[in-house]
C-alpha cells in the first residue's frame, strides 16, 4: 500500500518528494508527515507478534521510509491461533502499540480516524487486530474506524483454523468498526488465475491487487474532489445502518462483481459453514480453550455472523420488489 500510494504522491523509497504536481502535495498530509529535511515519512504503525515480517519490511525497498520507533513487534507469534493474538501474546504488546498510536495522534491537527489493515485468518492480524480495534474505540469513541480485512479462503489457505479466527474476528467488526472493507481472497485468487492468466498466483500477486483496490478506495482522501472527501461523509454515504457497515470493493476492469451490495453475505456464508463444520466435532478448540477461552465465545461469535446474514437478507428482500414500493407511494399520494 505505501509503495502504491509513495508513487502516486511522487515520494521515493527515502521520502523525498520527486514528483511534477501541486496536487500529489495538497493532502499529502493526510497519511504522511513532514520531517526534517523536507522528508515525508508515513504516518503508520507497523505490528506483529513476531520479528520476522518486520525484518522483511526494512529489508525491502520501502524499508527506510517509516518511523523506525512505529515498528512494534513480539518475540513469539500467535501460531495461528486468534486466541494467543488476543488475549496472550497480543495483551502483552498491547500497551506498547497504543503508545506508539497515542504519540501519533498527538501530532495530528485534525485526527479523523484510524485506517486498520489486517487479515482475518491467521493468529495476529485477526485476534490483536480486533484488540487493537476494541482499545481504539473506548480511547477514541468519536473517531471513525475503518478496517482493510483480507477475509480467508481454503482456495489461499496455510492453516486449517482459518473458519475460526475469521468469524470471531467478524463478531467483533460488527461491533467495532465504522467501516470494513472485506478483501476476499478467494476473489483475488480468481482474478489472477482466470483474469490475469497466472498459473500459480503468489501472495505478491494477491497483494499487489490489495494495494491497488485500497489505493482506489483512499484516492478520495488523498487528492482535491466532491466525493468522499473524508472518512465521515463516506460512512454517511455507504452505511445505511449501524451494523451494515461491511463492503466489498470492486476493481474495475478486473471484475465485475457489484461493490456495496448485499453480495456481502455470500462472502460471510462461506466463513459461516466452513466454521459450522468445524465446530460442531469441536474440532482443534482445544488450542482456543488452552489460552483461557470457553466454547460459549464460539457459540456468541457464530450467533452474531448468522444474525449478520440474516439483516443482509432481510433488506434484500426488502429491495426485491419495486413495483410494492412504488404502489405504496401511489396509494399515500392518492390520500
Amino acid at each position: 500500500f505505501w509503495e502504491v500510494i509513495s508513487d502516486e504522491h511522487g515520494i521515493d523509497p527515502n521520502g523525498c518528494y520527486k514528483g511534477d504536481s501541486d496536487l500529489q502535495l495538497e493532502r499529502i498530509n493526510v497519511y504522511y508527515n513532514e520531517g526534517v529535511g523536507g522528508k515525508y515519512v508515513p504516518r503508520a504503525v507497523l505490528v506483529d507478534l513476531e520479528p520476522g515480517t518486520m525484518d522483511s519490511i526494512r529489508g525491502g525497498p520501502f524499508g527506510h521510509i517509516f518511523r523506525p520507533d512505529n515498528i512494534v513487534y513480539g518475540m513469539t507469534g500467535a501460531g495461528n491461533n486468534w486466541a494467543k493474538g488476543h488475549y496472550t501474546e497480543g495483551q502483552d504488546l498491547l500497551e506498547s502499540i497504543l503508545d506508539v498510536v497515542r504519540k501519533e495522534a498527538e501530532g495530528c491537527d485534525c485526527m479523523q480516524g484510524f485506517q486498520v489493515i489486517h487479515s482475518l485468518g491467521g493468529g495476529t492480524g485477526s485476534g490483536l487486530g480486533t484488540l487493537l480495534l476494541n482499545n481504539l474505540r473506548e480511547e477514541y469513541p468519536d473517531r471513525i474506524i475503518l478496517t482493510f480485512s483480507v477475509v480467508p479462503s481454503p482456495k489461499v489457505s496455510d492453516t486449517v483454523v482459518e473458519p475460526y479466527n475469521a468469524t470471531l474476528s467478524i463478531n467483533q467488526l460488527i461491533e467495532n468498526s465504522d467501516q470494513s472493507f472485506c478483501i476476499d481472497n478467494e476473489a483475488l485468487y480468481d482474478i489472477c488465475f482466470r483474469t490475469l492468466r497466472m498459473q500459480t498466483p503468489t501472495y505478491g500477486d494477491l497483494n499487489h491487487l490489495v494495494s491497488a483496490t485500497m489505493s482506489g478506495v483512499t484516492t478520495c482522501l488523498r487528492f482535491p474532489g466532491q466525493l468522499n472527501a473524508d472518512l465521515r461523509k463516506l460512512a454517511v454515504n455507504m452505511v445505511p445502518f449501524p451494523r451494515l457497515h461491511f463492503f466489498m470493493p470492486g476493481f474495475a476492469p478486473l471484475t465485475s462483481r457489484g461493490s456495496n451490495t448485499t453480495a456481502i453475505q455470500e462472502l460471510f456464508k462461506r466463513v459461516s459453514e466452513q466454521f459450522t463444520s468445524m465446530f460442531r466435532r469441536k474440532a482443534f478448540l482445544h488450542w482456543y480453550t488452552g489460552e483461557g477461552m470457553d466454547e460459549g465465545d464460539f457459540t456468541e461469535a457464530d450467533n452474531n455472523l448468522s444474525d449478520l446474514i440474516s439483516e443482509y437478507q432481510q433488506y434484500q428482500d426488502a429491495t426485491a420488489d419495486p413495483m410494492l414500493d412504488e404502489g405504496e407511494a401511489h396509494e399515500e399520494e392518492e390520500e
